[in-house]
C-alpha cells in the first residue's frame, strides 16, 4: 500500500545534474558560474553575528528588495525574495493552477516544469518549439492559466525577443499569467524586465545562481506589478529564504562592478569555446546564456558525454527527442574550456 497521493506516486522526480567530486574534475554539467562570488559575499558571511542566526530572517528579504530595487529601477514592493528560482516555479504553480486551471510551456525547455505539474496534478499543454526555437503562436491558444517560457532558454541557449514576448502578454492579458524564466539573462543581450511595466499578468524570475556565482546559497527573486506579489506572498513560506542568504544575496547584488567584470570575460570564454567546437565539426547555435549547445554531426553524444566523463570532464547529455544527438556544455574557466577542448580533439582522433 502507498500512502502518497496517486499523482505522487507515479511521478519519476526531477533529476538534478550530476554532482561530482575530486580536486580534479572539470565541472561543465550544471551552469555554475566558474569564479568565486564577490569577495563583499565572503566578508557579510563571514561577519554575520550569532545573535542575527539564533532570530528568525526578515520574512520578505527586506534588506535584498531594497538593493534590489535601486539596481533595477523598481520599488521594493515589486519584488519578492525565493529560495532559488525554483522555490518561485513551485509558488507560481501553487498560486494559479489546480485540477482545472493548466500550465503551458514550449519545448524543450526546463524539465523541472512537468515535473512541478504533476505534482500540482494540473493540465500540462506542451508546444514544441519551430526549427529556429522562435515563440510558438499557438502557445497564446492553449487556455492554460500559467504559461511559462524560459528566455533565454534552456537547455538551447536561444532568446526570444522583448517585444516578441511583450506581444504574447498582451494575448494573454485577463485570461492567463505569463512567467518569463530569466534565470540566465545575465549572459544575454537584452531581457524582458520593462514588460512589468506594460503588462499586469507578467512575472519575471531573477536567480543569484547564474551570474552572482551563488549557486550553494539558492537565492532568486520575482519581480512583478505589485497585486501579483502580493498574491504571491499569500502562498510562500513564512521565512522562505534564511539570514545568512539575505546577507549574501544583497551584497552580491550591490557589487555590480566585479559582476559585470565576471560576465564579460564568461562571454568571452563563450566564444572561444564554440569556435574551437566549430572547428571540430561540431554544430553549435549562437548562446545567449553560459552554456553551449553543441551537435554531434560526426560522432555520438552519448558516446562522447561517456568518454569525457572517463576523463573526469563531466557535460550534461539529455537522451530526449530533439536533444539526444547534442551536449549541454557550461562555459568554464580559460583552463577549463582548454582541457574539455583537448579532451574532444583526443576523443575526436579515435
Amino acid at each position: 500500500m502507498s500512502y502518497f497521493r496517486d499523482n505522487i506516486e507515479a511521478l519519476a522526480g526531477y533529476a538534478p545534474g550530476f554532482q561530482p567530486t575530486g580536486d580534479d574534475v572539470v565541472k561543465l554539467n550544471t551552469n555554475e558560474n566558474p569564479y568565486a562570488p564577490s569577495p563583499k559575499v565572503t566578508e557579510v558571511i563571514g561577519n554575520t553575528a550569532g545573535e542575527k542566526l539564533r532570530r528568525y530572517p526578515q520574512p520578505l528579504g527586506d534588506d535584498f528588495r531594497k538593493a534590489a530595487g535601486e539596481v533595477l529601477g523598481f520599488s521594493p514592493d515589486n519584488i519578492m525574495c525565493t529560495n532559488g528560482g525554483d522555490d518561485l516555479l513551485t509558488i507560481a504553480l501553487r498560486s494559479f493552477c489546480d485540477e482545472q486551471r493548466g500550465l503551458a510551456y514550449p519545448t524543450p525547455t526546463y524539465s523541472l516544469y512537468p515535473v512541478l505539474a504533476k505534482i500540482q496534478n494540473c493540465p500540462v499543454t506542451e508546444v514544441v518549439f519551430g526549427p529556429d526555437f522562435s515563440l510558438p503562436e499557438s502557445l497564446a491558444d492553449t487556455g492554460a492559466s500559467l504559461v511559462i517560457v524560459c528566455n533565454p532558454n534552456a537547455p538551447t541557449g536561444t532568446l526570444i525577443e522583448p517585444d516578441k514576448m511583450s506581444e504574447l502578454a498582451a494575448r494573454l492579458k485577463n485570461r492567463s499569467v505569463l512567467l518569463i524564466d530569466e534565470a540566465y539573462v545575465d549572459y544575454a543581450k537584452a531581457n524582458c524586465l520593462e514588460l512589468v511595466r506594460d503588462h499586469d499578468n507578467v512575472i519575471i524570475l531573477r536567480s543569484m545562481s547564474k551570474g552572482y556565482s551563488l549557486a550553494g546559497m539558492r537565492f532568486g527573486y520575482a519581480v512583478a506589478c505589485e497585486s501579483l506579489i502580493a498574491g504571491l506572498m499569500k502562498v510562500k513560506d513564512s521565512y522562505n529564504v534564511d539570514a545568512v542568504a539575505i546577507a549574501a544575496a544583497t551584497a552580491a547584488i550591490g557589487d555590480q562592478g566585479y559582476f559585470r567584470t565576471n560576465i564579460e570575460k564568461i562571454k568571452a570564454q563563450r566564444a572561444e569555446l564554440i569556435q574551437a567546437l566549430k572547428d571540430m565539426g561540431f554544430v553549435v547555435a549562437v548562446s545567449e546564456t553560459n552554456f553551449i549547445l553543441a551537435k554531434c554531426a560526426q560522432c555520438s553524444a552519448e558516446e562522447v558525454h561517456a568518454q569525457l566523463a572517463d576523463c573526469r570532464i563531466y557535460v550534461r547529455y539529455f537522451n530526449l527527442p530533439g536533444l539526444d544527438d547534442k551536449l549541454r556544455i557550461t562555459v568554464g574557466t580559460k583552463e577549463q574550456n582548454g582541457k574539455l577542448v583537448a579532451a574532444l580533439r583526443d576523443i575526436m582522433r579515435r
